[in-house]
């Protein structure tokens, strides 16, 4: 901070002064108990008043935490505690430094909510010791902003998330505002510079607000922050820029630094009141410049201004646990004690441990309290959506492979449909990085927008300010956008080139483990699933090439608890269509539905389709001749190209090998695969013996990487005849059955792999091995000569 800029912020806090004396003491008296309550938490096993001199067994054994943001988060929960009582407002608070979780913790326990959800924890002496010692520390809570955590929906130990999640709970919540703390490490992201462009999406006339905080204090856990080295007119550029109007607080004095937060969040506050008031009462007309905050406070503000010699306050070094080491270092007890002591407990607390009732009086009551705002824990507020009847969007299929359809485009009409039921609700939204129309789900067009509140152009096809699908060139975004917006108790939907979803691998694993942990939380209520379409798929990016073909995905998905994630592969429009609704009724799921846009055959009825979708496996009879005996051997399919190349593979067996009994087993949910003792939807082994058999040989043909289908079946009985064809890394820009033949998937590898491992056959397969391989030289030479598949690929139908 410059010593002209330090004149003037005191200038400015002279001159305004929108605290009074006393509610100046206050206020910073309330702060002090969190910044104690804060530090408390990092350090003591007991003692949790000071009243007795600190002593070695009164710290924790193993220090961990993070003090550094923690004073800067409790100054910014103080003030819009301030505010809230003031104005009445609806605010929910985000914090993208989740390490800072001390802080929070401390606040909701000041404001009472933490006592709701846990009233073993009490407001007393005894409930100081107990939610001291809890923190980081076996059987007691983590060290971010948890599931645990009142009041929050974002844990903060990935950063880069933090401010998509906050607008995520900010759409179609019109009273709602969120504050989102911005740390400056976390804001040296990629995920979180693209999310500030998340203001031309959000419409004041239907949408809360959403204010940001970037904390400025300086350093990472070892060096500088980027934007922290900025100075104020690079960074008012930068994010007005952005479109915003940046608010700059900054200081280390505490009476000022209290004064020009209160004049600056009154401020903010009514420049978001006028936004919102002028939007709702003439109508959405132009993108509003919303407020932002720019907060520069020393980091470990109020903590250890230097241990054994070096500076620790305003520097890297408060980042986690500022001073440590207290048995071979007993020195350090002592600043540890005058540390906690500098905060004068005595004066904050009363006889019994409650926080002094004037004190106390200064928090929000009831739902307004940040840490009990139901949209935080949004299964509260969550309602099922109005769901046509999927049946009714049926593909008509008099018999198997007789008629073509895309089924995307099928499931884009069931799409438009939800979306016009909910639209008056307003808590359904499909999100996806620019591909809705790509995907062929743009039968929602003819029902909404786009949304954009940027400029508009007459040449633009379907945007508009009030628009429900939200494309932005960002999986980061789409991904962060919608887990706010299932977290706060609505419902999405989210379609994405298969290929580039890895974009958001670690989006997911951080949402799965957030659900994972919310089902041991008893008071979180549960939320709607997140749905995956993930689409233009590996077997179809033939034109794209190799950049855009990669089903991995789901073998990330298959990692986490068997609680949380569902995976399905459906091979038709029909069982699509099942599948989708399913998924969108469904809570506290992530499911992962894997469907081609191309058109394709369709192979189910819409009352087989129902079926097979609830067994999510099963027998083809109409495929398979080995019904009253057993078979030679079984073809199993999983996923649309995969099932279409089995059919065909049958059908050359049929011809070439009329004695042959062959079983078709296709798979919907590849979870079926796992033994029931590892998956709920898993088959138990005497039904899945009933299917695979025990000893015949099994080619099963996978949508996805091979290893994945051996890894769920290794504990099966007839494990070791199972023979899996699948991606195996081979792509390029070519057709679409030369990406099948590059990986040994097509119908030619996959009969002469089977006849390959029925015994009998040995000696008399000859001269139809001969065929396929004649065959696959045919396939080479017509692809290079002519550009496409022959025709007798294109045009095959199933002539059974």
């Amino acid at each position: 901070m410059t010593s002209d800029t330090a004149t003037d912020l005191r200038a400015l806090a002279q001159a305004e002064r929108p605290l009074a004396a006393e509610e100046l003491k206050k206020i910073d008296a309330y702060w002090r108990a969190a910044n104690y309550l804060s530090v408390g938490q990092i350090y003591l096993y007991d003692n949790p008043l000071l009243k007795e001199p600190l002593k070695l067994e009164h710290v924790k054994p193993r220090l961990l935490g993070h003090w550094g943001t923690t004073p800067g988060l409790n100054l910014v929960y103080a003030h819009l505690n301030r505010v809230i009582q003031k104005r009445d407002l609806n605010v929910m608070f985000v914090t993208g430094p989740g390490h800072g979780a001390p802080g929070i913790v401390a606040n909701t326990y000041l404001e009472g909510s933490y006592s709701d959800f846990y009233p073993n924890i009490g407001r007393d002496t005894e409930g100081l010791k107990r939610l001291f010692t809890q923190f980081s520390f076996p059987g007691g809570i983590p060290s971010h902003c948890a599931p645990e955590t009142p009041g929050s929906i974002h844990e903060g130990g990935e950063l880069g998330y933090s401010l998509l999640h906050a607008y995520g709970a900010a759409f179609d919540n019109p009273d709602l505002i969120v504050c989102c703390v911005v740390g400056d490490g976390e804001a040296e992201t990629g995920p979180l510079a693209g999310s500030w462009h998340s203001n031309k999406f959000l419409n004041p006339e239907r949408d809360g607000a959403v204010l940001p905080i970037l904390h400025l204090n300086g350093y990472k856990i070892a060096g500088p922050t980027v934007l922290a080295r900025l100075p104020n007119e690079e960074l008012r550029d930068l994010f007005t820029g952005y479109g915003y109007n940046p608010y700059f607080v900054e200081g280390d004095q505490p009476e000022i630094v209290h004064q020009l937060m209160a004049a600056t969040l009154d401020a903010v506050m009514d420049e978001i009141r006028n936004i919102q008031q002028d939007a709702r009462k003439d109508g959405f007309r132009r993108r509003p410049v919303w407020p932002m905050m720019i907060l520069r406070t020393p980091k470990g503000w109020t903590g250890p201004k230097e241990v054994d010699g070096k500076p620790v306050e305003g520097t890297f070094r408060a980042h986690q646990v500022p001073v440590a080491n207290f048995v071979a270092q007993p020195e350090h007890l002592k600043i540890l004690e005058l540390w906690l002591r500098s905060y004068h407990a005595e004066e904050l607390f009363d006889a019994a441990g409650a926080l002094r009732t004037d004190l106390a009086a200064l928090a929000p009551k009831g739902d307004r309290r940040m840490g009990a705002n139901p949209h935080a824990n949004g299964g509260l507020l969550l309602r099922d959506l109005a769901m046509p009847d999927f049946a009714s969007y049926a593909v008509d299929v008099p018999r198997p492979g007789a008629v073509t359809a895309e089924a995307t485009r099928v499931t884009g009409r069931f799409l438009r449909d939800i979306m016009k039921l909910n639209l008056a609700t307003r808590n359904f939204r499909i999100m996806g990085p620019d591909e809705t129309s790509s995907n062929r789900l743009d039968a929602v067009f003819e029902v909404t927008d786009r949304v954009s509140t940027a400029q508009i152009l007459p040449t633009d096809d379907h945007v508009s300010p009030n628009g429900r699908v939200m494309e932005v060139l960002s999986e980061h975004m789409c991904q962060g956008w919608l887990e706010g917006y299932l977290l706060t108790g609505r419902h999405g939907f989210f379609s994405c080139y298969e290929a580039f979803i890895h974009i958001v691998d670690s989006m997911f694993n951080q949402h799965a483990k957030w659900l994972k942990s919310s089902h041991d939380v008893s008071w979180r209520r549960p939320i709607a699933s997140l749905n995956y379409l993930l689409t233009s798929h590996v077997w179809r990016q033939d034109h794209n090439g190799f950049s855009h073909q990669d089903p991995g995905f789901i073998d990330l998905v298959v990692n986490k608890k068997a609680d949380i994630v569902r995976v399905y592969l459906p091979p038709d429009a029909n069982t699509l269509l099942s599948v989708t609704d399913h998924c969108l009724r469904s809570r506290n799921y992530i499911n992962v539905i894997v469907a081609g846009k191309q058109p394709a055959p369709q192979w189910l009825d819409m009352e087989s389709a129902i079926k097979h979708c609830t067994t999510g496996i099963g027998i083809w009879r109409w495929a398979s001749n080995d019904e009253g005996g057993e078979p030679d051997a079984v073809l199993a399919c999983a996923g649309d190209v995969p099932t279409l190349e089995t059919l065909a593979a049958v059908d050359l067996l049929r011809k070439h090998v009329p004695d042959l009994k062959v079983r078709v087993v296709n798979v919907v949910d590849i979870m079926t695969l796992q033994p029931a003792s590892e998956h709920p939807h898993g088959l138990s082994d005497r039904e899945f013996d009933s299917l695979f058999t025990t000893d015949k040989p099994v080619i099963f043909a996978y949508h996805g990487y091979p290893w994945l289908i051996h890894r769920l079946t290794y504990r099966r009985a007839n494990h070791d005849n199972l023979h899996v064809r699948g991606y195996k890394e081979e792509g390029t820009t070519t057709t679409p059955f030369d990406m099948t033949v590059l990986n040994d998937l097509d119908r030619f590898h996959l009969a002469g792999d089977l006849v390959d491992r029925v015994p009998r056959l040995s000696n008399s397969i000859g001269y139809f091995k001969q065929w396929l391989r004649d065959k696959l030289i045919e396939h080479q030479r017509y692809i290079v000569e002519h550009g496409d598949d022959m025709p007798e690929i294109r045009d095959w139908k199933w002539p059974y």
